[in-house]
């Protein structure tokens, strides 16, 4: 919604990894709504500005960390966006790597050799796809030193 009401082209791109069901409203109709509601208009005003700070975070952590530290903070993303599955450790969510590096703004040879490094190191345990999380404070520390 930033690229309409910055009257830019819209040029993202998203895929589901994941069964979905979706809904189209106009931008048309959201910005009449918002013109008669200033209390929706408000709530697009602090998500735009939320956005903005997460964007701006994203920016600092992807072009200032090293790749051990984008991993890490991806897949502590992963974990907070998808939660855990029953054994309250995997993330419920199972990427092909590709996605995984591309998420970390990392080569796909770079995201496979830096999960690797954390099985040897007992930081995750890999089966397939799935990613399950054996030491998130060692993860969590990896992230914030970058």
């Amino acid at each position: 919604y930033r690229a309409f009401f910055a009257r830019e082209p819209y040029v993202t791109a998203a895929s589901a990894f994941e069964s979905s069901t979706v809904c189209f409203i106009s931008m048309e109709l959201i910005e009449e709504m918002l013109r008669e509601n200033g209390n929706l208009a408000l709530f697009f005003i602090q998500m735009l500005s939320c956005d903005l700070g997460i964007a701006d975070n994203r920016v600092v952590n992807l072009t200032q960390k090293h790749v051990r530290g984008r991993l890490a903070e991806s897949l502590i993303f992963l974990k907070e966006s998808y939660g855990l599955e029953e054994d309250g450790a995997t993330i419920n969510i199972y990427l092909a790597r590709e996605d995984l590096a591309n998420l970390s703004n990392m080569t796909t040879a770079n995201a496979i050799r830096t999960l690797a490094n954390f099985v040897n190191e007992r930081i995750i345990s890999l089966d397939g796809r799935k990613i399950k999380i054996i030491d998130e404070d060692k993860l969590l520390k990896i992230s914030k030193i970058g």
